[in-house]
């Protein structure tokens, strides 16, 4: 397949002719190995490889299997932005652009194997062709939303002590601002039509790259990536990734939940910043050979989306229960989807309302499936299983999911409890490595022989599990992770803010909100309280990413006295849903 890229948003061309190469080195002892053999790793009926790079073991196989007829050249990603530009790279097209895109970082920016880079971009061709470059040259991967405020760009680089940040214009001028604030930040890359000062520009340098890459040998358990996770208190944690964990921990997940197979088309709504697209846009698809959708669409809309499904041969659609909750509002019987026939859902509770009237529309299934930043999907309705409305699904292999109690013991059927992974002889090679420079919080999340969720839940007697709610105080609203800490910081910045709580409140769209209860200082205990309100939500959208803000402010008079802000919280946050609860 010969494809191009003529897209008005960066005013140039991709041009693709794959060019003759060689096979990652370890490639002889992985010639062989299909999918299968990964997921026979996962099951503990293969032992995990010493060494393992998803570019040069995975996407390179699946590009020569192209090469020598094995497989059509069917898309590998299919990009499309609703203004008439499109995208379409088959694997023979994958490796050799980011082969380019490999030399770029290593001979062009000078990054070594093991460097840390932050990517900040919207859901642009260049996410994919960047993610699969530092898997061929060892960079460790950041990823970031490109809602994040300057504040929260400033911690990610100094916490992580990132090397090179890449990033699309409309977040540049928040990193121009930090930049003397970052000693260790040494190379800036914009990928962008225009050039800037100070800049390296990512379009100009591709155009000029070699071709000619080799993979670096990675090991099974080198670094591939950082996700930074919101908890109860302080900053957000750095969970680590290794090459195995992402690259080859996904293999039963994208068989038994997503249910893909190379003839697959499948559209995951995520953002980029989340290992929600990892694991549905990047490692699970790729891995069984599947085409990997992605509409630019920078805000949701109803009408785009149901467009979308109308027009493209979408098989399969992943989103968070928010979406369906919206889309479930129109009149689905009047579309005609072309090929769709698997849809699920995470990232969130999904209400047993919206999986029935979904299924009243579409005559579709809603396979909800359950999991985190650390260890990836562990509980799921998966394709042939009885869905129970409102229940996570069962336990997914390898993992055994339990219910446990404060000691670590095994609570009974029907018991409410935290919900928890049985852990073996060692540390499984498909969870997260650490807590980068967080031993204590790393060591917080084991109790006895299980890692601990954080989630609180309860296991019927079929094994299905049931979300309760969290141990914490994280707020998951349209399937973003908020920290009740990282809000009250920002609030008592503003002068009107004596103290401040923040909890979760029930949303029939979002599921929960973020409500925040205010003691306001004395000059503006007058103030009109719309209008302290509307101040105070921009505030917070100036200090952090727009989605924490609270969608709900009360001013009271008193917050609760108690020791610590966690009780405060949970005493409050009690309170909200007992109250709404009332009201309906």
């Amino acid at each position: 397949m010969k494809s191009f890229l003529h897209c008005r948003l960066f005013r140039f061309i991709w041009v693709t002719q794959p060019s003759v190469w060689s096979f990652h080195r370890d490639a002889r002892l992985w010639a062989a190995m299909t999918p299968a053999d990964f997921e026979a790793i996962n099951r503990c009926d293969r032992l995990l490889p010493k060494n393992f790079n998803f570019a040069g073991d995975v996407l390179d196989q699946w590009s020569q299997k192209e090469k020598t007829g094995e497989r059509p050249a069917n898309p590998a990603l299919w990009w499309v932005n609703g203004k008439g530009d499109e995208v379409k790279w088959s694997f023979r097209e994958l490796s050799s652009l980011s082969r380019k895109a490999a030399n770029v970082f290593t001979k062009s920016c000078g990054l070594q194997r093991g460097d840390r880079v932050v990517v900040i971009l919207p859901r642009i061709p260049e996410w994919w062709l960047i993610n699969v470059a530092c898997m061929r040259t060892g960079l460790v991967f950041i990823p970031g939303t490109t809602q994040l405020t300057t504040k929260d760009i400033l911690y990610r680089l100094q916490a992580s002590n990132a090397k090179c940040i890449v990033v699309s214009e409309e977040v540049a001028l928040a990193v121009e601002s930090i930049v003397s604030e970052c000693p260790n930040l040494k190379i800036k890359v914009l990928v962008s039509p225009h050039s800037w000062n100070g800049w390296l520009s990512f379009q100009e340098l591709f155009q000029s790259a070699s071709e000619e890459h080799s993979c670096v040998e990675t090991g099974s358990q080198e670094p591939m990536a950082i996700y930074f996770t919101s908890g109860t208190t302080g900053f957000p944690k750095m969970a680590l990734h290794s090459q195995s964990s992402l690259g080859i921990g996904y293999a039963l997940c994208g068989r038994y939940w997503l249910d893909l197979k190379p003839s697959d088309i499948i559209w995951n709504m995520s953002d980029t910043g989340w290992v929600k697209t990892a694991i549905g846009s990047v490692f699970s698809s790729w891995l069984w050979g599947a085409c990997v959708f992605v509409h630019r669409m920078a805000q949701f809309d109803t009408d785009t989306f149901l467009d979308t499904l109308t027009t493209y041969p979408i098989t399969t659609l992943c989103s968070a229960p928010t979406v369906y909750r919206l889309l479930v509002q129109k009149d689905l019987k009047r579309y005609k989807f072309k090929k769709l026939r698997h849809c699920l859902t995470g990232g969130e509770p999904l209400n047993p309302e919206v999986l029935e009237q979904w299924k009243a529309q579409t005559g579709l299934e809603l396979y909800e499936g359950y999991g985190q930043t650390e260890v990836g999907v562990i509980c799921a309705n998966q394709k042939g299983q009885e869905i129970k409305p409102g229940s996570m699904g069962k336990g997914m292999l390898p993992y055994d999911v339990q219910v446990i109690d404060e000691k670590g013991d095994i609570l009974p059927p029907g018991k409410e409890g935290d919900i928890a992974v049985r852990l073996k002889s060692t540390w499984p090679f498909c969870f997260f490595s650490q807590y980068v420079d967080n031993p204590e919080k790393t060591a917080a999340v084991i109790r006895g022989n299980f890692y601990v969720t954080g989630d609180r839940g309860l296991m019927d007697s079929d094994g299905y599990f049931w979300f309760v709610g969290r141990a914490d105080d994280v707020i998951i609203s349209s399937g973003y992770r908020i920290g009740p800490f990282e809000v009250e910081s920002a609030l008592i910045e503003h002068p009107a803010v004596v103290e401040s709580a923040v909890v979760s409140s029930p949303d029939p769209i979002r599921g929960e909100v973020v409500k925040a209860f205010v003691v306001l200082s004395a000059p503006y205990k007058s103030w009109n309280p719309e209008k302290l309100t509307l101040e105070l939500q921009d505030h917070v959208k100036k200090s952090t990413a727009p989605y924490k803000y609270p969608r709900k402010v009360e001013f009271v008079q008193e917050l609760p006295k108690t020791i610590t802000g966690k009780i405060k919280r949970n005493l409050l946050r009690d309170q909200e849903w007992g109250r709404i609860k009332l009201q309906n």
